[in-house]
C-alpha cells in the first residue's frame, strides 16, 4: 500500500512580481503546468517540428490526437480548412478521410505558395484535396466553397488562417452556416492569448486574438456551444476553440 505523501510537492512560477504556488499533482498544478509547456514549445517552436506524411504539420500532437478523435466521430463528407500553410494538415485530414473511405478537404489561403501546391497536388492525398486561393473573407472564396459543399450531409468547419479578432470573428460570422448540425467549427490558436509574454510574443496578442472573437461569437449565436471534450490533454493551442453546432431539438 502505498504511503499518503505527508508534504506535498509544491510548485511556485513568479512573473512580473507576482508568485504562485500550487500543490504539483492538484488540478491547479495541471494547469499551471501545462500552461507553462504551452508557452515553453511556442517559444521554441515546437509545433513546427513534426509532419505528416511527409509534409510540415504545424500543430501539437495532442490537437493532432484530438482533431483525429474528432473527425472519426463525425466522419465528415467535407472539411473546410482556412489558412493551410505547407499543407500537413490538409494531408492529415484527407489521410482520415481515405481511412473512412468517403470526403474530401477544402483547403483556403491567400497565398499558396507554388512549393507548397506542388508538393499537395503530388501527394498521394491528393484526390481528396481541393485548393482555393484567396482572402478566407473575400465574397468569392466564400460563393466558391459552398458551392463546393453542396450536397454534403455532414461538413466541418476549420479557422487557422489570420488569428486577430477581428478576422476570427469575421470567419465564424461567414463560415459557421456551413457548418452542420452535430459537427464542428473549430477555431485554432486562441492560445496566442497564452504567449503574448514570451520572449519571441507580441504584446499586441494579450488583447487581439482568437479567444476574444469566439466568447463574442458564441455570445450571438446559440447554435453553438464550446466543447472541452477536446482540450482535455491540457496542452492545446485551441483553448475554447471546439465549437459544435446544435440539433434543432437542442436549440429549440
Amino acid at each position: 500500500m502505498l504511503k499518503k505523501r505527508k508534504k506535498q510537492d509544491r510548485l511556485t512560477f513568479a512573473s512580473r512580481g507576482k508568485a504562485t504556488t500550487v500543490d504539483l499533482y492538484s488540478p491547479q498544478g495541471l494547469d499551471l503546468v501545462s500552461r507553462l509547456w504551452v508557452k515553453l514549445s511556442a517559444q521554441y517552436k515546437l509545433m513546427y517540428e513534426g509532419s505528416w506524411m511527409g509534409i510540415p504539420i504545424i500543430q501539437f500532437p495532442e490537437d493532432i490526437c484530438m482533431m483525429q478523435e474528432l473527425i472519426w466521430k463525425v466522419r465528415p463528407d467535407v472539411i473546410v480548412e482556412c489558412g493551410i500553410a505547407h499543407g500537413g494538415s490538409l494531408v492529415f485530414y484527407a489521410s482520415l478521410l481515405e481511412l473512412l473511405g468517403k470526403g474530401h478537404v477544402i483547403g483556403v489561403d491567400v497565398e499558396i505558395r507554388q512549393h507548397n501546391r506542388v508538393a499537395i497536388t503530388n501527394h498521394m492525398m491528393s484526390h481528396r484535396i481541393e485548393l482555393i486561393e484567396g482572402s478566407s473573407v473575400s465574397p468569392e472564396v466564400i460563393r466558391q466553397v459552398k458551392k463546393k459543399i453542396q450536397g454534403a450531409k455532414t461538413v466541418l468547419v476549420v479557422l487557422d488562417s489570420n488569428h486577430s479578432a477581428e478576422h476570427v470573428l469575421r470567419e465564424l460570422a461567414l463560415y459557421s452556416d456551413m457548418v452542420t448540425p452535430g459537427s464542428y467549427l473549430v477555431a485554432m490558436d486562441g492560445a496566442q492569448a497564452w504567449v503574448w509574454d514570451i520572449p519571441r510574443g507580441k504584446s499586441s496578442w494579450k488583447k487581439d486574438n482568437p479567444l476574444i472573437a469566439i466568447k463574442k461569437f458564441l455570445a450571438k449565436d446559440d447554435r453553438f456551444v464550446m466543447d472541452e471534450h477536446y482540450t482535455r490533454l491540457k496542452i492545446t493551442s485551441n483553448p475554447n476553440g471546439y465549437l459544435r453546432r446544435l440539433n434543432p431539438e437542442e436549440v429549440a
